[in-house]
């Protein structure tokens, strides 16, 4: 009908259709991902311009570089003056206190460096030596080495060099009785000075161990036999004592069980044995066993009758008889007296061979004693040291054999 408004159901299809609302948020997206594409290309653009600069983007300052002459160096003419360039043979030596013999000097035909130690200290050769040892039922035991060597000589403690001065005299010194009392054996070790040598009984606990430090601390150090004294057994050595008689039968068994207790001895020295020492029957198997062992033999004098050092000597064995014994009376004072009448015989023979027991008042007179020796001129020297210093027509001590 005229005028009448047409509805949706009578207006024709596709004419005069509303157009759809406008909608805000639509423009808000279309702006956004053209902000991001913009930024995207500026980045791009910021990264060529950057790579095709490599300081693109960095401050940048400009400096004027004005060359110098070099100062002048002052050159001293003086004599505190020191060349410069290599040393001279002299001077390397001095200043290394390295001392050198050579050929033309006083060791003819070779040449002797010695080298200080940092503590002037004098080290032992380590132990057990493989070459030196052999392997049984009762540990390693000491034998002479294929090469010839001996233990006598590489066990030994090195004189070290000679005294600017030459010695009045010169004195050797052997503390037995070690390895018993733990606290005695380490007051030994610390206090008395290390050209003093020790000896270790068989017997105690951590043997090896105790007779290393000593070895560390530069003592060289002896093994002390057990042999069968005149009043065995009420006087008793202890086990696995070096018998007489029919029970000596087992004596070369008892005589590996001692020499297997430790390793890095010297040598060995009797304990007691006044009968085995004077029975030479009794001591000639025992000493054909120690021969291919080269170890030195110390008798210690206790025995006016021991023919121990002169059937060692005839067994090729390096042997030395100990001359007096310091301390058979244990007084401080009866120790001092022996310990002057050392000195006294030092002088007169050169060369004299104490021996000590490992007493309390024992070490401490020796060690007091012995700070007095540098003023009068006496030197302490190693045992093992001692045959070379001896002269036979002086002494009725033997000195026999040779440590190789």
């Amino acid at each position: 009908m005229a005028g009448t408004p047409l509805t949706d159901l009578d207006r024709p299809l596709g004419r005069d259709k509303p157009a759809p609302a406008d909608k805000p948020w639509g423009r808000w997206l279309a702006t956004a991902t053209a902000g991001g594409v913009g930024l995207v290309i500026l980045g791009l653009g910021l990264i060529a311009a950057l790579h095709r600069a490599p300081d693109g983007g960095e401050p940048m300052a400009v400096a004027t570089i004005e060359k110098r002459a070099a100062p002048p160096v002052a050159v001293s003419s003086g004599p505190e003056a020191k060349p410069h360039g290599p040393a001279s043979a002299a001077q390397l030596e001095s200043d290394a206190g390295v001392v050198v013999y050579r050929p033309d000097s006083d060791a003819p035909g070779a040449i002797v460096i010695t080298v200080p130690d940092e503590a002037g200290a004098i080290k032992l050769a380590s132990a057990p030596d493989n070459r030196l040892v052999e392997r049984t039922r009762y540990g390693l035991l000491p034998k002479t080495g294929p090469d010839g060597a001996t233990p006598a000589r590489i066990y030994a403690r090195p004189l070290g060099p000679e005294p600017t001065t030459k010695p009045a005299g010169r004195i050797a010194l052997i503390v037995g009785g070690l390895g018993i009392s733990q606290s005695g054996t380490s007051d030994a070790i610390a206090k008395l000075p290390p050209q003093v040598s020790l000896a270790f009984a068989p017997y105690g606990t951590e043997l090896e161990r105790t007779v290393q430090r000593a070895r560390g601390e530069g003592h060289e150090v002896f093994l002390q036999l057990p042999m069968e004294p005149f009043d065995y057994p009420d006087n008793d050595p202890g086990p696995h004592t070096l018998l007489t008689g029919p029970k000596g039968s087992d004596n070369i068994d008892r005589l590996h069980w001692s020499l297997g207790r430790f390793t890095g001895y010297v040598g060995i020295v009797n304990f007691l044995g006044g009968r085995l020492t004077a029975d030479e029957g009794a001591l000639s198997p025992i000493l054909r066993d120690l021969a291919g062992r080269g170890l030195m033999v110390v008798d210690d004098g206790s025995s006016a009758r021991s023919q121990l050092a002169t059937a060692a000597n005839r067994a090729q064995i390096p042997a030395l008889k100990v001359d007096r014994t310091i301390d058979t009376v244990t007084r401080p004072d009866a120790i001092d007296k022996e310990l002057a009448g050392l000195e006294a015989m030092a002088r007169d023979q050169g060369i004299v061979v104490a021996a000590a027991t490992a007493l309390p008042v024992s070490i401490e007179r020796i060690s007091k004693w012995a700070q007095s020796l540098e003023a009068k001129k006496i030197a302490i020297v190693p045992v093992s040291a001692a045959r070379g210093f001896r002269n036979p027509k002086t002494t009725g001590s033997l000195s026999t054999g040779s440590l190789r």
